[in-house]
């Protein structure tokens, strides 16, 4: 059994203390240890994006990363997003244009939509594409998740 060790993270804008090995992906501390449900296990391999959450507000595969190399970056979850107006416009978006379906990706998609917007608002198509690539639904809901993108960022609908 691995060592366990007892690693402080800044998660949510909170100080939370995690006992884990230090190679435990942040993905099962955040879900395990700290309770926090909206960050999804898909693939365990970096390939799907279920697990996308922010780190110092870059989106990151949270299966893939190891606890013990968070240090002191900040990590947002789905949950964190809560009063966010930005988040509130992607949400808003895509209830208006009803993107999920089974829903089970759609917290990975909208921490990479919501870190896009952040860092570029008026995304055009492209960028939209390459920065939700490898972001998978196995539902098909590409063009509605690409659409509330572009609703949210103020743009036309396409």
């Amino acid at each position: 059994m691995p060592e366990e060790d007892e690693f402080v993270l800044v998660v949510n804008g909170e100080e939370r203390t995690v006992r884990a090995s230090a190679d435990m992906p942040l993905l099962w501390a955040l879900r395990q240890e700290l309770g926090l449900s909206g960050v999804k296990f898909g693939c365990g391999a970096g390939l799907c994006g279920a697990c996308t959450v922010h780190l110092d507000g870059s989106p990151v595969r949270s299966c893939l990363l190891p606890v013990g190399d968070v240090g002191s970056s900040k990590v947002t979850t789905l949950e964190g997003l809560q009063d966010d107006p930005l988040a509130e416009k992607l949400f808003d978006a895509w209830l208006e244009i009803d993107v999920m379906q089974c829903g089970y990706c759609q917290a990975g998609q909208i921490m990479t939509a919501h870190a896009l917007l952040a860092d570029n608002p008026k995304p055009s198509a492209g960028e939209v594409d390459a920065a939700m690539e490898g972001n998978i639904c196995r539902c098909g809901t590409y063009p509605r998740i690409r659409e509330a993108i572009r609703i949210a960022s103020g743009q036309e609908k396409a």
